[in-house]
């Protein structure tokens, strides 16, 4: 633990990573916030651009180039994928640990970053040296990591539902699927003909359907834990709701199962991460949202032999925000619930 508060900067205010990350961060015990920035809103108050820290945080919002006139311990990029390796290539010796919110540094290669985002990587040294960012399973490297891929929201809710029969070897090959649902946040903050409120409003529909970018996320983690390459069929979908993911996935697994095993297998795997409850019924996303839980309901049904796993989290925290200053709490030896102890909001 630094025997001074650490001194952050957030870069990329606009959005709602942004803001959750300044909520979050205000009131950490161990932290001072030193700089916000937006390169369209130089000048203002951010609190202009976020009217709930109206009087709490007023800070004038700054140019991304000034980051590299401060004394920082830790940048977080809260920017949009394709935007943050440049910064991370620029700041990769300022001396400052880097959380990058984006999907820049998630997966394991320039290779396979091209192909599912479809964009050219230009700082391709970072996947050497970048950890993922799920403490659940990555604890000690994220504490000795200079540069953290923050997960995806979405895989951090599919990963962590599979997480305990992967790391065990027993999913059937090719046998998974996972049916995800996330509120409109996800999205972004930026509104478009997808997120307009009369498309939204009272419909419910799939997206990025046989194709979509965490789909690659999520195999490369869970054939990480496994020891071996794993398919998986992903599907998202957009609820009309502010925030929120739940995720259902399916697995049929190898050798005899059943109910009391399957919950031994989770208590055993999870015991000591204190921000993932197993429930003792199907959580909803309103069980934990305005927090930083993972709220998981492993499921053995008998009738078909496969395994059912509900997974609830906040995208906004779990899956964004919150994650990233557990990854920081970690990087720094700070206690890892270090302002992370929000209950949920509900109703």
């Amino acid at each position: 633990m630094n025997p001074e508060k650490l001194k952050v900067a957030i870069v990329g205010a606009s959005g709602f990573t942004g803001s959750e990350l300044a909520r979050l961060l205000i009131s950490h015990p161990e932290v001072t916030i030193s700089m916000i920035t937006s390169e369209s809103h130089v000048g203002k108050p951010f609190s202009d651009l976020h009217p709930q820290f109206y009087s709490r945080l007023d800070i004038p919002l700054e140019s991304a180039d000034q980051v590299e006139k401060v004394d920082v311990d830790v940048i977080f990029l809260a920017l949009p994928h394709g935007v943050s390796m440049d910064f991370v290539a620029r700041w990769k010796d300022k001396g400052a640990k880097i959380i990058d919110l984006s999907g820049d540094f998630r997966l394991s290669s320039k290779e396979v970053y091209e192909e599912w985002y479809g964009k050219k990587h230009t700082y391709p040294d970072g996947f050497k040296t970048s950890v993922y960012g799920l403490p659940e399973l990555f604890s000690k490297q994220i504490g000795d990591a200079d540069l953290v891929a923050n997960p995806g929201c979405y895989p951090t809710a599919s990963i962590l539902s599979l997480a305990p029969l992967y790391a065990l070897g027993i999913i059937e090959a090719d046998s998974v699927v996972i049916d995800a649902k996330s509120g409109l946040t996800g999205a972004g903050i930026k509104a478009n003909a997808t997120t307009h409120f009369s498309n939204v409003n009272e419909n419910f529909k799939a997206y990025g359907i046989a194709g979509h970018r965490h789909t690659i996320e999520i195999e490369e983690q869970l054939g990480g834990l496994a020891g071996s390459a794993t398919t998986v069929q992903f599907t998202p979908h957009l609820l009309p709701v502010d925030r929120g993911i739940l995720a259902t996935s399916y697995a049929k697994v190898k050798g005899e199962m059943n109910q009391e095993k399957l919950t031994k297998i989770y208590h055993e795997f999870y015991q000591d991460k204190p921000f993932v409850r197993l429930r003792n019924q199907a959580p909803g996303i309103k069980d934990v949202r305005g927090s930083h839980f993972c709220d998981v309901f492993p499921v053995w049904d008998t009738r078909t032999s496969r395994v059912i796993v509900l997974s609830a989290i906040d995208n906004l925290l779990k899956g964004a925000a919150s994650q990233a200053v557990h990854n920081m709490n970690l990087m720094f030896d700070l206690p890892e619930d270090t302002g992370l102890n929000q209950l949920p909001l509900k109703p």
